[in-house]
């Protein structure tokens, strides 16, 4: 049988006001209005004991999901969030998190594990928000990660670009309780994992382009599906942009080099 962890919690303001101010954007009314979309990251989250995490800062035992063996890279390939409410501050919620599916694959660089996660939060006896996560563990760094650069290319109309400083990363960490090392550890980051600098949070990347769909004016009820593409790295910046049409909201992320990092598409579920 799969296993199921539920954890329940009043919804502070809190974290929610925190999030506003380092984005710089618009905290809604927390209580009336509820959370926007995928600001429920900073809510119900796993806090592992000390002694349970790896050489990289994510637990190994006594958690879902587990790793699939030591020495392997963690990270967020992507997901969908489907809405059905809102969630107010001020009210307990429950989240029940579960392994719908494992499939190892061979890919260029060694054996692949992906990994979808469901997550199920409730709130006033019924499902207000439903997710699946999406990760892919990949064998240990064997060299250093060239990423190509180019000509800057400034950030224009309709687009929204946020400094991605060595603080901005440490600070979305402590606010989500992300202990993995590739965000706030440079030495670590270089040294073992092989990258070029810090690595730019996915759900970072994901909530930037919520908020750029948000400035559009869209809410209610909606599903929203991102990818992650490519890596996204502390010195390339992180510039989003948001497109409306009449089949909703198709919303990226580029580097200040062009670079496209991430996509998503937000669809109205009502």
């Amino acid at each position: 049988m799969t296993e199921v962890v539920e954890r329940s919690e009043v919804l502070s303001p809190e974290p929610a006001r925190a999030l506003g101010g380092l984005l710089d954007v618009p905290v809604p009314d927390l209580s009336r209005e509820g959370l926007p979309l995928l600001w429920h990251w900073l809510y119900l989250l796993d806090r592992p004991a000390q002694a349970d995490l790896g050489a990289d800062g994510h637990p190994v035992r006594n958690c879902v999901p587990a790793p699939p063996g030591p020495g392997r890279r963690r990270m967020w390939a992507g997901g969908r969030v489907r809405t059905s409410g809102v969630l107010r501050c001020g009210q307990p919620a429950t989240r029940r998190t579960r392994v719908v599916s494992v499939a190892d694959k061979q890919g260029r660089s060694g054996p692949l594990t992906f990994v979808t996660v469901e997550h199920l939060i409730s709130q006033a006896g019924r499902v207000v928000v439903e997710e699946r996560q999406d990760l892919v563990y990949r064998p240990a760094a064997t060299s250093p990660a060239v990423v190509p650069e180019g000509e800057v290319v400034a950030a224009g109309p309709g687009e929204w670009a946020i400094e991605v400083t060595p603080t901005l990363l440490f600070r979305f960490s402590a606010l989500t309780y992300n202990a993995h090392r590739i965000h706030y550890d440079r030495d670590y980051a270089r040294d073992v994992e092989g990258y070029p600098g810090l690595l730019t949070h996915g759900p970072l990347q994901a909530l930037a382009m919520a908020e750029a769909a948000r400035a559009t004016g869209v809410g209610g009820e909606v599903e929203f599906t991102y990818r992650l593409v490519s890596p996204l790295f502390d010195h390339q910046g992180l510039i989003t942009h948001a497109t409306k049409d009449s089949d909703g909201v198709t919303t990226g992320v580029r580097d200040l080099y062009g670079r496209h990092t991430a996509t998503g598409v937000l669809r109205s579920a009502a």
